[in-house]
């Protein structure tokens, strides 16, 4: 008797669908997968150019070539000579180093179009105050394109090792890099003339607290952010006394034109980080309040809201991609305000992995950040 050997198999349907489920995954994850990627290396590339910047910078201070110049033309040929610079574009033609046109504003704001045509000067980087001197375009060796204003009131001391501060790391890969120097505004595309050309994407900045006609770096929940937050330069006080008062000339001029009530009490010194961080803001009144702050809280946490005063030590997740957005290290921080409460010290609010609270920090101590507002 003849047997039948039963041959088994997928069917034509079978197979389709399976085709079909795999591709519907595939559209779904890897968009996210792509987009988390490019972030990766953004942040990366940005990473790398700052520490390799901060360091051009640190040898500046140190060899005290890093003020006394009388253009930003005279200060990127100094440059030069410590970070490699291949191509130098003059004020009229800064678009042969760089786009003509950026995506302006990260956070909850919808990214601004900017004609680069009309950034010349930097004032058009909101530094109204510095004297006024031309952008400069530059591409770097590394391949980034950057514009670049230069201060020509900048300061620089030899002794400082607050021109670069890399925290984070170990392994001299990676980490946050800080630059504490008032010496140039800088906006830099880490991937040239790739696109996007988004900040906070491959588009990042340094003092740079607008482009053009725009006032906000990021905006959250409302709060115009102007720049990427920083740790400020300490401001020093010639005659403060124990009651945070001063019949110092130069000293009532600093606080009639900043806004300030009480300048640092004699007894904890004469630097004061909360009021180098009111000058780098321009002035009380436009540092954010803690009410701006808690909004900040909110987003990076992913939360409805967060009250001025709330104290949260449970329940919280840190959304490292928001804080990026927003210029702000990870995962830990704390962030100045406009509100200092005696002549010692400062409301503040505290920015953990998994908590938030609203400490009082003391005035002379280093590490709160500033947070600037525009308009």
């Amino acid at each position: 008797m003849l047997k039948t050997k039963i041959k088994q198999g997928f069917t034509l349907a079978e197979v389709l669908i399976t085709l079909g489920i795999i591709g519907v995954v595939a559209a779904m994850t890897i968009p996210t997968l792509v987009a988390d990627y490019q972030k990766r290396t953004y942040d990366t590339a940005a990473t790398t150019f700052e520490r390799k910047l901060g360091e051009a910078l640190k040898v500046m201070n140190t060899q005290q070539t890093l003020a006394g110049f009388n253009s930003t033309e005279d200060f990127v040929a100094e440059l030069s000579k410590h970070f490699k610079i291949t191509k130098t574009c003059a004020n009229d033609k800064l678009m042969d180093c760089f786009e003509e046109e950026v995506l302006w504003g990260s956070g909850t704001a919808t990214p601004e179009a900017v004609d680069m045509n009309t950034v010349k000067t930097a004032k058009h980087f909101g530094q109204d105050n510095w004297q006024e001197t031309n952008v400069v375009g530059v591409q770097f060796a590394s391949g980034v394109s950057a514009l670049i204003a230069y201060n020509k009131d900048a300061t620089q001391d030899p002794y400082s090792n607050e021109i670069v501060n890399i925290s984070g790391s170990s392994n001299g890969k990676s980490g946050s890099v800080s630059l504490g120097t008032n010496a140039l505004a800088i906006l830099y595309d880490t991937n040239g003339a790739k696109s996007p050309n988004n900040s906070g994407k491959d588009l990042r900045s340094i003092n740079v607290s607008k482009l053009g006609g725009s006032s906000c770096f990021a905006e959250v929940n409302g709060v115009c952010i102007s720049m990427k937050p920083q740790a400020p330069t300490p401001h020093v006080w010639n005659a403060c006394d124990a009651d945070g008062n001063t019949t110092d000339a130069e000293d009532q001029a600093f606080m009639s034109k900043y806004g300030i009530s009480k300048c640092l009490s004699s007894t904890y010194g004469t630097n004061d980080y909360w009021a180098g961080a009111v000058e780098l803001c321009g002035g009380t009144s436009k540092m954010a309040t803690m009410a701006d702050i808690g909004k900040i809280a909110a987003y990076v946490y992913n939360q409805n809201s967060i009250g001025a005063n709330d104290v949260i030590f449970s329940g919280l997740t840190f959304d490292s991609s928001k804080a990026t957005e927003l210029g702000l290290p990870s995962p830990s921080f704390t962030l100045w305000s406009n509100n200092a409460n005696s002549a010692g010290s400062a409301n503040t609010r505290e920015i953990s992995a998994d908590y938030t609270y609203p400490p009082q920090f003391n005035r002379y101590s280093n590490g709160p950040l500033a947070v600037c507002l525009g308009n």
